[in-house]
């Protein structure tokens, strides 16, 4: 069922004196408007569509689809692509909007709001090379809460949870476990796609090859996801969360550089910049417990730019009687500075979700919906220390209320 509201249902608003582009608009504005869709259209009330997590561009859609199935996305795509070249309509796919500068948004165009597409039902395989099936709409958390039921998990996260399966597969999807398994796009079986003919088309490493991995990562320039096949592991009861300080950047990078080499290391690594922080450990306490309780309470961070190394090692409850040693041998390769040591037992799944606390925290306080002018950046590991030193040391040197984070990846798994 569809809305029918538009602007364009009396035929006179198309007159002669209009040029051949505002024609062609009416009339795929038109064709759209009058579409049966599974789902629905919403003309009224676009404004949440454009707005973003980066809140720095806010471009108004001309109708919003809220798609109930793969057919109502093709349609959309194919009444378009039907009109030619002389189509300027835009189109561009929304998950959780947590896109940075404006990307999920179409000015006077169209957006496909990816949240509405759910089905089917997530689909688990739960033999040797077990995997779920999952609409493109759905949130992370959700499909790790679903996993977890069956004792499994996805095997690369990003930080934040709550995203589309869609919109991080259209990007990467690079958390602390990306060394080890790659980023999210490096964990996929299958694809199902919407192209920019509006065809339904599925595609693997073994069929149309090109097209999935030029969807993999490719910004949603080659075609819509609209569901994946995602790689699935054993999933851990439990994690031993370890911070430590770093008061030189190369130190740092050296171990960050030591662990990802390592067959048999942590988990999870990775690291952030800390600038001029008042009561850096004290805030630690909440969530973690110092190792020397007494020389932490020593340190001090105010007016240093320092360097933190976050580790993770996952267990199961069988293993508890001998992971301290082996976090303990691991620990001890690495050269931190050694009053800076906290650690925190948590489950897995709290550990996985712990970002979202965070936004709780924030939205409480009016933080989180605020801009947020972030570069993403891809650096070689011959030229980190370079930049380490004119960005860190010369730049944000004064104080810095956003997070800096470095994630250290083998260019093996990307």
């Amino acid at each position: 069922m569809t809305n029918t509201e538009h602007l364009f249902s009396n035929p006179r608003f198309v007159t002669p004196t209009m040029s051949p582009h505002t024609i062609q608009a009416s009339v795929v504005h038109s064709s759209i408007a009058k579409m049966t869709f599974d789902g629905h259209l919403t003309f009224k009330n676009t404004e949440y569509a454009a707005k973003d997590f980066g809140n720095r561009y806010h471009y108004t859609p001309w109708v919003i689809l809220h798609p109930k199935s793969v057919f109502d996305i093709s349609s959309v795509i194919k009444c378009i692509y039907d009109q030619g070249l002389s189509s300027e309509l835009t189109v561009a796919a929304r998950g959780h909007g947590h896109s940075l500068e404006g990307q999920a948004q179409a000015h006077q165009g169209i957006v496909i709001s990816m949240e509405s597409l759910r089905v089917p039902e997530m689909s688990f395989h739960t033999g040797k090379r077990p995997y779920v099936d999952v609409s493109a709409g759905e949130l992370w958390i959700n499909v790790l809460h679903e996993s977890l039921k069956r004792g499994l998990a996805p095997k690369s996260w990003t930080d934040y949870l709550h995203l589309t399966i869609g919109g991080t597969l259209s990007n990467a999807g690079i958390s602390g476990q990306a060394f080890r398994h790659g980023p999210q796009i490096n964990n996929v079986y299958q694809l199902q796609v919407v192209t920019g003919k509006g065809e339904v088309a599925t595609c693997s490493d073994e069929q149309n090859s090109d097209l999935f991995h030029a969807v993999l990562g490719g910004l949603g320039q080659f075609a819509i996801i609209t569901q994946a096949r995602i790689a699935l592991e054993p999933a851990p009861k439990m994690v031993k969360w370890i911070r430590a300080l770093y008061a030189d950047f190369s130190t740092f990078a050296n171990d960050q550089e030591r662990i990802i080499s390592s067959k048999n290391s942590f988990d999870y690594v990775e690291g952030f910049v800390i600038v001029n922080r008042t009561g850096l450990l004290n805030n630690w306490r909440s969530s973690f417990k110092p190792k020397d309780p007494v020389r932490a309470n020593q340190f001090v961070s105010e007016g240093k730019i320092l360097f933190c190394l976050e580790v993770a090692k996952y267990y199961n409850p069988h293993e508890s009687d001998h992971i301290d040693q082996d976090i303990d041998t691991l620990l001890s390769e690495l050269n931190y500075i050694k009053s800076t040591l906290f650690m925190s037992e948590v489950s897995y799944l709290d550990f996985l979700d712990r970002v979202h606390v965070s936004e709780i925290k924030l939205r409480e306080i009016g933080l989180w919906d605020v801009p947020h002018p972030w570069l993403n950046l891809l650096i070689p590991r011959s030229k980190i220390d370079d930049f380490a030193h004119e960005v860190f040391g010369n730049i944000v040197k004064d104080t810095s209320n956003g997070p800096v984070l470095i994630y250290p990846v083998n260019k093996s798994r990307c």
